[in-house]
């Protein structure tokens, strides 16, 4: 049993999902941190007054995650280990009802939406003065930027839009004050992220302006790189592709989830593409930055989806030969268009399809790193780990992506340091390299 003494209360916030919701979870933070609380992210330690949990509801395995972890801290409180339990997020969002009542010893829900309700909950003011500040949680040398909120999409398979509402833009000077203030304390890498980034501007300029926010962006002294996330192909806006190719400051790297390419699959998904559509894109952006890589998300086991259509997703992955690649089964979730279909591709087939589009992907990053063998590439130093320096070029986003291996013995290097690497050996995942000078 903890016994408290005379401190500032202790809060610890508990992130789980995606970029989006750490970035909400550090705006949280801020807020905490300017009205006197003592707060963490998650610390495993129990001695905390209120446990603040921000969950993902994204996919069954998410929501999985997030009940679990609300169950975990609810039997914290239960055994006096904590006082308060609260839960925000799209989980809390989209089930607040029927988690209440499954639930109750959860203090108070609050959605995804609802930040001063919270900190009133915690008897702490709202400061519209720091909106836009952030108590980071990744390592200072790298940060998320939300450049909007919501999505305007109608995909059969996606509930986000249930969740964070309608698509809303942050203005670019809001957006570019932000990157200075991270900027001042050592940021260097702005990962852009949104629900669907390329739909910025849309709704504020009456345009399509990404392109010129990243180029504003870039002029912040003192951020070397800017990534950008989760692109939309639909109306994809290819001066953002010819900004990268110009621009330094602009990594020549870009997450455009594609999700399918069999024409019928896309159409039953209502991706407002086409494979043709997609193939033009994809070759588009090759053709105006040939050093760029493209990194992709699909989804196998969508309702509907026959061997024929696996084998042409699976073809045209050989084919295509992308940078990066991830690959999720699809999860029938309530509420979403596709939920009106049979969810008939067993559960066993959904695994398999994933596990043989990973394997042929391991074989296509395995050549693609292969060829970087000799290269002389800058490198961003992440960490040091297990006696060795680790990092990632430009091509490379943190988490999800591949890195760089450099051993430390007789080298001291800085965490957040750029430096030249010459690559010396490759995996498949991986690559081997040593200090270049």
């Amino acid at each position: 049993m903890r016994t408290k003494g005379k401190r500032s209360e202790k809060i610890n916030v508990v992130t789980l999902g995606c970029s989006k919701n750490i970035f909400d979870s550090e705006v949280l933070m801020a807020q905490l941190k300017a009205n006197q609380f003592d707060v963490a992210h998650e610390r495993e330690d129990e001695d905390f007054d209120t446990v603040i949990i921000n969950t993902c509801g994204f996919i069954d395995n998410a929501k999985e995650e997030s009940v679990n972890t609300i169950l975990q801290f609810s039997e914290a409180k239960k055994n006096g280990w904590v006082d308060k339990v609260f839960v925000t997020g799209c989980l809390s969002e989209r089930y607040r009802g029927d988690l209440e009542k499954e639930i109750p010893e959860v203090d108070a829900w609050f959605g995804t939406q609802e930040l001063p309700r919270l900190l009133k909950a915690l008897k702490a003011d709202y400061k519209q003065e720091l909106v836009g500040e952030r108590f980071l949680t990744t390592p200072i040398h790298y940060a998320y930027l939300k450049i909007s909120e919501g999505c305007d999409r109608p995909c059969a398979f996606c509930a986000i839009p249930l969740m964070r509402g309608k698509h809303r833009s942050t203005p670019i000077e809001d957006l570019v004050a932000q990157a200075k203030s991270l900027a001042a304390q050592g940021t260097r890498e702005l990962i852009l992220i949104a629900q669907d980034s390329t739909y910025y501007g849309l709704d504020i300029y009456g345009k399509r302006n990404l392109a010129e926010l990243m180029k504003r962006l870039s002029e912040v002294e003192g951020i070397d790189w800017i990534r950008l996330h989760y692109a939309y192909p639909a109306g994809f806006p290819m001066d953002v592709i010819d900004e990268m190719a110009v621009n330094p400051k602009i990594c020549n790297y870009i997450d455009i989830p594609l999700q399918h390419i069999n024409d019928e699959m896309l159409k039953r998904m209502r991706r407002g593409t086409t494979r043709e559509k997609t193939d033009r894109i994809l070759k588009a952006m090759r053709e105006h930055n040939p050093a760029i890589a493209i990194r992709t998300t699909l989804i196998v086991g969508f309702p509907g989806e026959t061997d024929e259509h696996f084998q042409e997703l699976y073809d045209w992955v050989a084919e295509t030969k992308f940078d990066r690649l991830g690959v999720f089964t699809y999860s029938h979730e309530e509420n979403t268009h596709a939920y009106q279909y049979e969810d008939d591709v067993p559960e066993e087939v959904k695994q398999e399809r994933m596990e043989a589009i990973m394997e042929l992907q391991e074989s296509i990053s395995f050549d693609r790193n292969r060829e970087r063998v000799g290269n002389i590439e800058k490198v961003l130093i992440d960490r040091k780990e297990s006696g060795f320096y680790v990092g990632r070029t430009q091509y490379d986003s943190p988490e999800v992506d591949n890195e760089v291996v450099i051993k430390a013995e007789d080298l001291y290097l800085r965490i957040g340091d750029f430096v030249d690497v010459k690559i010396t050996d490759n995996t498949s995942f991986d690559l081997e390299g040593v200090l270049h000078t």
